[in-house]
């Protein structure tokens, strides 16, 4: 028997506003918002979900688990969420392929380049 990913769990300050925005950046939906948390995911049957748990502490170094994004065009997905509010952000990863940019709480996720056929 093996088990099925169903969530991942992000603290966060403002959980509300935190899961607003990483549904506007995958296109996914507030499925749950509730004073334990919000849980958003593409629809309401399709797994997994992130889920937005209520703390009240900042966040202090480097996360140990991270979102990495493969979009059509990297350089416009930077671009829009940027605009939304993220802002790069410097792991020491050097140079590579990939952009580091940091949600507005400041969890870091990685936009990848185009998937080469």
């Amino acid at each position: 028997m093996t088990s099925v990913w169903e969530s991942l769990t992000i603290d966060a300050r403002d959980p509300a506003r935190l899961a607003r925005w990483w549904a506007e950046a995958l296109g996914y939906q507030v499925v749950s918002e509730k004073p334990d948390g919000v849980e958003i995911r593409q629809s309401a049957d399709h797994s997994p979900a992130l889920f937005f748990n209520p703390v009240t502490d900042g966040k202090d170094r480097k996360n140990r688990l991270h979102l990495d994004l493969r979009p059509a065009d990297q350089e416009a997905e930077v671009e829009r969420l940027v605009d939304m509010g993220a802002r790069h952000v410097d792991i020491g990863q050097g140079d590579v392929e990939w952009t580091v940019l940091a949600d507005p709480e400041g969890n870091e996720f990685c936009v990848l380049r185009e998937r080469e056929e």
